[in-house]
């Protein structure tokens, strides 16, 4: 741990700096759900920052462990490493002063101000995604030696651009709830702010368009962890198996994120899946269980490999 955390230490100087005030802004959040009664669209009014800045540490760390990995350095991914970090702290500023105000930081157009910084947040959030995406080719086309740290890294670096893409019905025209200043919503047939699930406060009346975002926004780190498990724990399998059973689960995982995704579409709540969502659920588990079979079956094994 002590290894890891004087590695980090080395890590992109801006991505780090960026963590670290994230994490800080974290705990200042807890302290505000805590000691400020205030609740907005039916959440305490901190909770919000407290989310979007523990998802910021975990995104600003992962983006710079894998830069780390590059052969050497890139200065087109240090640069939209830093336009990345920038559009973040735009964006972490309108919600924070948002609340301060006692005020919604999404879909807010009740006043001209309202209007002015959820449109600016939307043009960094914009800015945000080609960033990503650049950085995404860079790794892309600067090999990682390790073939199955590349695989889940470009899998993981690919299904967060789809998560954030999830994202995009919630500003749609039929995502408009026809009150009066409001321009988008994250739930499905419902309106804002109803029940939910502890602590992320997905619906549970409707479908809640958060859920495939927050999955695939993870993808980031799921894919990596897959990796290192891998490499950890099976230690038989060579290194093209553990590459393409991370292909395998890259997949699985872009389908769940859009399954999950569809289902918000049609107003279900996550936890109250239809006969059709099931089966539709129950034809990816079959179709990964298939795919992971038929890798393990093709996987050279060690003798073979050591006599080639």
């Amino acid at each position: 741990m002590t290894t890891l955390v004087r590695r980090a230490t080395q890590w992109n100087r801006p991505l780090m700096v960026f963590v670290s005030a994230m994490a800080v802004l974290a705990v200042v959040a807890a302290v505000g759900i805590l000691v400020d009664s205030r609740v907005l669209t039916g959440a305490p009014i901190w909770l919000k920052p407290f989310k979007f800045a523990v998802s910021f540490v975990l995104y600003g760390a992962t983006l710079a462990w894998m830069l780390s990995l590059l052969p050497r350095r890139s200065r087109a991914a240090e640069w939209a490493v830093t336009v990345i970090v920038a559009m973040a702290v735009i964006e972490m500023i309108v919600i924070v002063a948002q609340v301060v105000r006692g005020q919604t930081s999404h879909f807010n157009g009740t006043s001209p101000l309202n209007g002015a910084l959820f449109s600016v947040m939307g043009a960094a959030i914009m800015v945000l995604f080609l960033a990503h995406l650049l950085v995404g080719v860079v790794l892309l086309i600067r090999r990682i030696t390790d073939r199955a740290a590349a695989t889940a890294v470009g899998w993981g670096l690919g299904l967060s651009l789809l998560g954030m893409l999830a994202a995009v019905p919630m500003v749609l025209p039929m995502q408009e709830p026809g009150i009066d200043g409001i321009s988008g919503a994250h739930s499905v047939g419902v309106v804002d702010g109803g029940s939910g699930l502890p602590v992320v406060g997905w619906s549970t009346t409707g479908g809640d368009l958060r859920i495939g975002h927050f999955v695939g926004l993870h993808a980031l780190q799921a894919l990596p962890i897959l990796a290192i498990l891998l490499s950890r724990f099976a230690t038989r399998l060579d290194e093209r198996t553990r590459a393409r059973l991370l292909v395998v689960a890259g997949g699985a995982y872009g389908v769940l994120t859009v399954l999950l995704t569809w289902q918000a579409l049609r107003g279900q709540p996550l936890l109250r899946p239809d006969a059709v969502t099931l089966a539709a659920v129950a034809a990816l588990v079959v179709a990964t269980a298939t795919a992971t079979g038929l890798v393990l079956a093709r996987r050279r094994r060690p003798e073979l490999a050591l006599a080639a």
